[in-house]
C-alpha cells in the first residue's frame, strides 16, 4: 500500500507566504523578534498601563469541558512552547541519527561541555541560595542555553568565524535542550495523573505509525498531536514534553534514495517559521513582563539571592562549566577540539552559552508561584544574566571575528596573486 504524502501545507502556497517563511527560518530574525516582544512585554509591565498588561495575560480561552480553559499566559508556556520543543526535538533526533551526535568521538567535546555547562551553574545557584529552601527550588533556572538567541547573536557578529564554532554551539545547545527536557519532566512534574498519561500512548502510537509510513496529511497528524498534547497536559507532566515525544517519533532517514528530504527535515522546515516567528516571541512577551519597580526596584531585585544566583549561574557558571568540560575531555580522552578553533573561541562561546532566556524563563515559571517575590526576581535574573552574557560574548567574538577576517583577506590576496589557494596552516590560538 502506497503511503499518503499530502503535505502539511499546500505545495501551491502563495509566493509571499513562502518568502516570509524563508525569512523566519533565519536565526537572526527569530532572535530579533523574540527580543523585540520581550522588551515590549517588559516595558508594558513597567508602564502606567501595567494593569492592562496583567489583565491581558489573564484572559482565559479554551474549552472548559476538556479542562483546557487556560489563560493566555498558560497557553503561551504550555501550548506555544510545545511547538518550540517539537522543532527542537526534530533537530535533536536529526543530530543523533545523522548529525554530529552520531559520531561519539566527534560529539564528545561539545557533549561534555554541555553537561558541565549545566552542572556548574546549578551548583553556583545552590551555593548562593543554600540557606533559603524556597529560593533553592529554582536551581535549574540558570542551566539552560537559548539555542535560538545564541545562534542569532553568533550570526550577527560572526560572519568570518569558522563554521566549526557554529557546529560546536549547535551540538552543545542540542544536548543542553535534551537535559532541560529531562529536568522539566523529572523535577517539575506535580500531581501526576496516571490515567491521562497512559491514555496518551494511544494517539502517540498512531501518530508514530503514520509518520513512519511517511504520512504528511495535516488532517490526520494534527488531531493526534493535539490529543497527545492535551493528555500530557492533563497528566501533570509539563505539556511541552509532548512536543519532544512527537518529534522523536518522526523518521530522519529517507525511505528511498532520491525521494527528497527526510520527514524530520521536512517538518522542521515547515514548522520552524511558526516556532521562531510566533510561538517563542509570544512566550517571551508574556514571560519577560515583570514589574521591576524602576531603578530602585531593579537594584533591589539584583541583590536578592534568586537574582544573584541566576546571574552568576548564567554568566560565570556557563563560562566556567563549558570551558572546563571542553578542557577536561580534550586533556584526558582521545577526543580533540576542532583544529579550526582556539581556546579564546571556546571561552567566547562559553560566555555566549549564558544566554538562557526562553527555557530559563520557562523553568522560572515552573519553579515559583506567579506573583511571588522569587518569581519576579527570577525573571529579572534571567534578563540580566542573558544580557550580560550576550554583551561580553559579543566583545570577545567580535575581536575574534576581526582576526579571522584578516586571515581570510590575506588568504584571498595570496590566492589572487598566485592563482592557487594558500595552503599554509593558520594558527589563531
Amino acid at each position: 500500500m502506497r503511503p499518503v504524502t499530502t503535505s502539511l501545507f499546500s505545495r501551491g502556497s502563495w509566493p509571499e507566504a513562502k518568502r516570509i517563511g524563508d525569512i523566519l527560518r533565519l536565526e537572526t530574525v527569530g532572535g530579533v523578534l523574540m527580543l523585540g516582544l520581550a522588551v515590549l512585554g517588559l516595558v508594558w509591565a513597567n508602564s502606567p498601563w501595567a494593569a492592562s498588561y496583567q489583565s491581558f495575560g489573564a484572559v482565559e480561552v479554551g474549552p472548559e469541558a476538556l479542562h483546557l480553559r487556560l489563560s493566555l499566559v498558560e497557553w503561551a508556556s504550555d501550548g506555544l512552547l510545545a511547538v518550540f520543543f517539537f522543532v527542537a526535538g526534530l533537530e535533536l533526533k536529526r543530530e543523533f541519527v545523522a548529525g554530529d551526535l552520531r559520531d561519539v568521538r566527534r560529539a564528545a567535546v561539545p557533549v561534555a561541555a554541555a553537561v558541565s555547562g549545566v552542572a556548574v551553574p546549578a551548583v553556583i545557584y545552590a551555593a548562593v541560595n543554600a540557606t533559603d529552601p524556597t529560593a533553592l527550588s529554582g536551581w535549574a533556572i540558570p542551566t539552560a542555553t537559548d539555542i535560538a538567541f545564541a545562534l542569532a547573536v553568533l550570526a550577527v557578529i560572526g560572519r568570518f568565524l569558522p563554521s566549526a564554532l557554529r557546529t560546536f554551539l549547535l551540538t552543545l545547545a542540542v544536548v543542553d535542550d535534551l537535559i532541560a527536557i529531562v529536568l522539566i519532566a523529572v523535577f517539575y512534574t506535580e500531581d501526576l495523573s496516571p490515567v491521562p498519561l497512559a491514555l496518551l500512548v494511544l494517539p502517540l502510537v498512531v501518530f508514530t505509525v503514520l509518520v513512519q509510513r511517511r504520512v504528511r496529511s495535516w488532517w490526520a497528524l494534527l488531531p493526534l498531536a493535539a490529543l497527545t498534547w492535551a493528555l500530557m497536559h492533563a497528566s501533570g507532566v509539563h505539556a511541552t514534553v509532548a512536543g519532544v515525544l512527537l518529534a522523536f517519533a518522526v523518521p530522519v532517514v529517507r525511505q528511498r534514495a532520491g525521494e527528497g528530504p527526510g520527514l524530520a527535515e521536512h517538518f522542521e522546515h515547515r514548522w520552524r517559521p511558526l516556532s521562531a516567528g510566533f510561538a517563542v516571541p509570544v512566550f517571551a512577551f508574556f514571560a519577560a513582563g515583570v514589574s521591576v519597580g524602576g531603578v530602585d526596584g531593579l537594584l533591589s531585585s539584583a541583590t536578592q539571592g534568586v537574582t544573584t544566583g541566576i546571574v552568576l549561574g548564567l554568566f560565570l557558571g556557563k563560562t566556567v562549566g563549558i570551558t572546563l568540560g571542553t578542557w577536561l575531555v580534550s586533556r584526558f580522552t582521545k577526543a580533540t577540539l576542532d583544529s579550526d578553533l582556539g581556546w579564546v573561541d571556546v571561552v567566547g562561546l562559553a560566555v555566549l552559552g549564558g544566554i538562557g532566556f526562553t527555557v530559563s524563563l520557562l523553568v522560572s515559571e515552573l519553579s515559583f508561584d506567579p506573583g511571588s517575590p522569587e518569581h519576579d526576581q527570577a525573571k529579572v535574573g534571567v534578563l540580566l544574566g542573558s544580557l550580560l552574557s550576550a554583551l561580553v560574548a559579543t566583545v570577545i567574538l567580535r575581536a575574534r571575528n576581526r582576526v579571522y577576517r584578516r586571515i581570510h583577506e590575506e588568504e584571498t590576496r595570496d590566492e589572487d596573486q598566485d592563482g592557487v589557494p594558500d595552503v599554509h596552516q593558520r594558527d589563531v590560538r
